[in-house]
């Protein structure tokens, strides 16, 4: 009996045509692109796959298109909130498809990320979404050869693996800061944590507003490899106090860095905004529920991650591509953490 179990024949492909009255080929599409199938034959199909007990072969799938159904995406953190709404919008945007996610954290290591393409590189996957345009040489030859399309996102570059989607990063610094100088703010620093490329960027554009006005300082930049916390925020603030006791305002590479800054204004005693503006970056929802709630620069992660998959989904359907570089913007969120009468100076 147990050798007659293990030598029962296994449900084929055209088994569940023959049962469905339908071609081989006609199963193979009702299950891999159930939208060019009528209703009807994808009932037939469907109740065919259920009463047999067919199981789809997902390597024999693979083999047979020459692709997988994988959507693959690399991102650096599993924890911070900014990728979270990113692959909230991934999700969304393949809800009601038949691609299938699957996400890998680098934890910001280069050589982790090459190690993990070339593990998608040997599964065939129908797209990528890369965080990011910092790969190394070795990484964006692996994008350039996996032979699918590939978004690289939160960033612009003019020069993507093949498209991209995001923000001006350096661009959105240098608008935190002009709003900081328009409130009257003048001894502004800056301060930032683990100081990933997209917090470098942010820094250069600061740098590049504070040039520009002739307030530049060094004793006014206060950073740290270490990652982004309430308590590391905290710190850096009482660090920046220490090298520059005039400091009136902050822009923070983070919300996090930001609330921590927040915090250690309050246990000093130090007004804000009227003694000390304060302004952070990403715009999660908690800046703008303390008290008081805090400005921050906006960028939209989860409309990135919806449009990154319609650029892939709209590459794999022939539909011609508009636009390979998208810049999805940001917006500068004041609150009254600014908000205070313009001074001279």
């Amino acid at each position: 009996m147990r050798e007659k179990n293990a030598q029962k024949k296994a449900i084929k492909l055209s088994d569940v045509a023959l049962r469905a009255n339908v071609s081989v080929v006609t199963v193979s599409r009702a299950l891999r692109q159930p939208e060019l199938v009528s209703q009807n034959t994808r009932d037939k199909i469907a109740d065919a796959v259920k009463t047999l007990g067919y199981v789809p072969n997902p390597a024999a799938q693979a083999l047979a298109s020459a692709r997988s159904r994988l959507i693959g995406v690399v991102i650096p953190s599993l924890t911070n909130q900014i990728f979270a709404d990113l692959l909230r919008g991934v999700m969304d945007g393949l809800e009601g498809t038949t691609y299938i996610p699957q996400f890998v954290n680098t934890r910001y290591k280069l050589t982790r990320e090459e190690d993990l393409l070339r593990v998608f590189a040997t599964q065939r996957p129908a797209g990528m979404i890369v965080a990011g345009i910092d790969q190394s040489a070795a990484a964006r030859q692996l994008l350039q050869e996996m032979g699918c399309p590939v978004v690289q996102v939160m960033e612009t570059t003019p020069d993507p693996v093949d498209m991209v989607i995001g923000c001006d990063q350096q661009d959105a610094g240098r608008a935190a800061v002009r709003h900081l100088i328009d409130q009257g703010y003048r001894r502004i620093g800056f301060l930032g944590a683990r100081m990933d490329p997209r917090a470098q960027r942010r820094l250069a554009g600061y740098n590049d507003i504070m040039s520009a006005h002739g307030l530049s300082d060094d004793a006014l930049v206060i950073t740290t490899p270490h990652p982004s916390a309430y308590s590391v925020g905290g710190q850096l603030m009482a660090d920046l106090l220490a090298s520059a006791p005039d400091a009136d305002a902050v822009f923070c590479n983070n919300d996090d860095v930001a609330l921590g800054a927040l915090f250690e204004c309050q246990r000093r005693g130090l007004r804000v905004p009227e003694q000390m503006g304060i302004v952070g970056s990403n715009d999660l929802d908690v800046v703008s529920c303390s008290v008081p709630t805090i400005s921050s620069v906006r960028t939209h992660r989860y409309e990135t991650g919806l449009t990154a998959v319609n650029m892939i989904m709209n590459h794999l359907n022939g539909t011609p591509l508009e636009q390979r570089i998208i810049d999805a913007g940001y917006d500068v969120m004041v609150r009254s953490s600014t908000s205070r009468q313009k001074k001279g100076g």
